[in-house]
């Protein structure tokens, strides 16, 4: 639907609203430690996006003060839709990996579903689906926090951990490349968030994780992610036929499964480092939203030109995105694993000061320490997880609940854990990795 309110706010303004925000909660995130418990966040997150979407419906209700909504409108919306990332962000990183997965996966696909369904309303019926899905969201985001127990609540740490360069510079790059071909997203039937290509990859990364569970292998996401890219920019271009359909489900697809990856990894950071989801997420959103608008402007820039250094322009825009996928495949190379470091290098580490930041400390070192026994002692990939959570002083079923294992396979897991390391009780596999 076309609001004439957007015809002056417009995207950019929308997006620097939510730019703003998460570098405000990023400065202060220190300060505000958590959201979840922050009550007067969520109902001024909801208040604004009720405030924007009926800035939104009077514009089109009266075209005449649709210059005085617009810029009210986008910026309400920015904010209130960067403080609901961020909240849903902080749930996210209180989940093991393959519950991130599941849940990450069905919210692109229901959210998706919902445009569809919102696509056939008649305006009474639109305005009041759009008022009601953000209470909606507030709502669920409630019960997911109180379905956790207080061990599993958000306890971030400060200053033990540098930041995770290397997954959000991967993403940086998709959403720059993902810039370059927003405006004919925008120009499609279903935009950008429930787009085929979304809704097709999040449901096979969806069935995925369900069908293989704990064994689900997050590299394949990544195995989506570059050859759609390619796709996207070199093959269809050149083949002439179906380009603007089939490139555009290329590169939504291409997106979506890099998203999901990221959310996966930075998530799978925080759950095991106590890394502020504020603090994380906060600068991932900022750099993704800039580099976005970088290549919006890039794009709309080549655009302008028929030639550039007498080649087609599109012959341009193809070699820069050649030379962003081959460095996104050395970089991808250095780091196979959604459990690895990613660049994040402990602060504390040389001097193995205890204080502000011990916890992350003492959690990354543990995790380093299982890693080196388990390749020492041949340990397989699912007995390495069941070793560190030994190490953990976790309970057998808590075990179970993490790794979403069946009952009685954790038991089978802990005897080939204990026979590799000559040991036979959880007391002895202690001692045995104070010794490395």
């Amino acid at each position: 639907m076309d609001f004439p309110a957007a015809r002056f706010g417009g995207h950019d303004l929308f997006d620097s609203a939510m730019l703003v925000t998460a570098l405000v909660f990023v400065a202060f995130s220190k300060r505000i430690g958590t959201l979840f418990d922050r009550k007067a966040l969520h109902v001024f997150c909801g208040l604004a996006l009720t405030c924007s979407t009926m800035g939104l419906f009077a514009s089109l209700a009266v075209p005449a003060c649709a210059s005085a909504l617009a810029v009210p409108s986008a910026v309400l919306g920015g904010v209130g839709i960067a403080l609901m990332i961020l909240f849903w962000c902080e749930l996210y990183c209180c989940l093991n990996p393959v519950r991130v997965g599941l849940c990450f996966c069905a919210s692109i696909v229901v959210g998706a579903l919902v445009v569809y369904v919102c696509r056939g309303f008649l305006h009474p019926w639109l305005f009041a689906a759009m008022l009601t899905l953000p209470i909606a969201s507030l709502l669920c985001l409630r019960a997911g926090f109180r379905s956790l127990s207080e061990s599993e609540l958000p306890c971030p740490v400060f200053g033990g951990c540098s930041f995770p360069w290397k997954p959000v510079l991967l993403m940086a790059l998709f959403a720059f490349a993902f810039g370059l071909k927003e405006p004919s997203l925008y120009a499609g039937s279903f935009g950008l968030h429930s787009a085929f290509g979304t809704l097709v990859i999040a449901l096979v990364v969806f069935a995925g994780i369900v069908s293989q569970g704990s064994r689900f292998d997050f590299r394949t996401v990544h195995r989506f992610a570059l050859p759609l890219m390619v796709a996207t920019f070199l093959v269809l271009p050149s083949l002439g036929f179906l380009d603007s359909a089939a490139a555009d489900f290329c590169m939504t697809g291409s997106y979506t499964a890099f998203s999901i990856l990221i959310m996966t990894i930075l998530a799978n950071l925080s759950y095991r480092y106590g890394v502020s989801a504020i603090w994380l997420f906060g600068i991932e959103r900022v750099v993704r939203t800039l580099f976005n608008l970088l290549g919006r402007e890039t794009g709309s820039v080549f655009a302008r030109f028929d030639l550039v250094a007498g080649l087609p322009s599109d012959f341009a825009l193809n070699a820069l995105v050649i030379l962003l996928v081959a460095i996104l495949t050395m970089m991808l190379f250095s780091e196979r694993e959604p459990s690895g470091r990613w660049g994040v290098v402990v602060l504390d580490e040389a001097t193995g000061d205890a204080g502000e930041g011990g916890f992350a400390v003492k959690s990354q070192q543990l995790v380093e320490l299982c890693g080196k026994v388990a390749k020492e002692r041949g340990l397989s990939r699912r007995e390495e997880e069941v070793l560190l959570l030994l190490a953990q002083r976790k309970s057998i079923g808590d075990i179970e609940e993490e790794l979403v294992i069946a009952k009685g396979t954790a038991k089978t897991h802990i005897r080939n854990v204990y026979r590799k390391l000559g040991v036979h009780s959880r007391d002895e596999l202690v001692e045995l990795l104070e010794t490395f």
